[in-house]
């Protein structure tokens, strides 16, 4: 068996393991951010459905062309911007009822998020380079989940002990939406250039 097959069996288990810890995480914290009307914790948790989708597109994926590779990282760099338009339709409605989320469950499950996003980053680091833009996707969409629930985390301090508004966790929203952009960005200039390898 050559190398890079067993690398190929070995990020498919990899990226198997972590969709099932990212749908099991978004129930969760989609559960939490419709309790509390957190506007953070909704863009992340739909940003746990969105890395449940890239994964097992990245699952599917691996035995194809190096051409349909590349068209599909183009469709993940589409797929990056969804929860970022959720959470600024939430924003939206949020600003016209401006109610502070509970703190202590935002940074609880805040706290949850980042220890599923950290085991998720550490399991896909080792493959980040393997792949181009598919497994870049996964890889920078997992490092930028555990910034983003470190940016929650703070948001729920900070409505507890310093700020009791809905601004801090409007504001970590809106960041996360940011994030998400720049990440999309990066992923479809990586899936460009694999495209413009695969017809050269």
């Amino acid at each position: 068996m050559q190398e890079s097959e067993v690398i190929d069996g070995s990020l498919r288990r990899a990226v198997c393991l972590v969709a099932l810890l990212n749908l099991g995480y978004f129930g969760v914290e989609f559960t939490v951010a419709l309790a509390i009307g957190s506007v953070s914790l909704f863009a992340d948790s739909v940003d746990f459905l969105e890395d449940t989708a890239i994964n097992l597109l990245i699952f599917a994926a691996l035995g194809w062309s190096p051409k349909r590779r590349a068209w599909t990282g183009m469709a993940l760099a589409g797929i990056i911007l969804v929860p970022g338009l959720a959470a600024l339709w939430m924003a939206w409605q949020k600003l016209n009822l401006p109610v502070a989320p509970d703190p202590v469950p935002l940074t609880l499950a805040g706290a949850g998020a980042l220890a599923v996003n950290l085991a998720c980053a550490f399991i896909l680091a080792r493959y980040r380079a393997h792949q181009g833009s598919l497994t870049r996707a996964a890889f920078l969409s997992a490092r930028n989940d555990a910034l983003a629930n470190i940016a929650i985390i703070t948001a729920g301090m900070i409505t507890a002990w310093v700020w009791h508004t809905a601004w801090p966790d409007l504001i970590v929203g809106l960041g996360i939406v940011a994030m998400n952009a720049d990440a999309a960005r990066e992923v479809w200039q990586a899936a460009r250039q694999e495209h413009h390898a695969a017809r050269a």
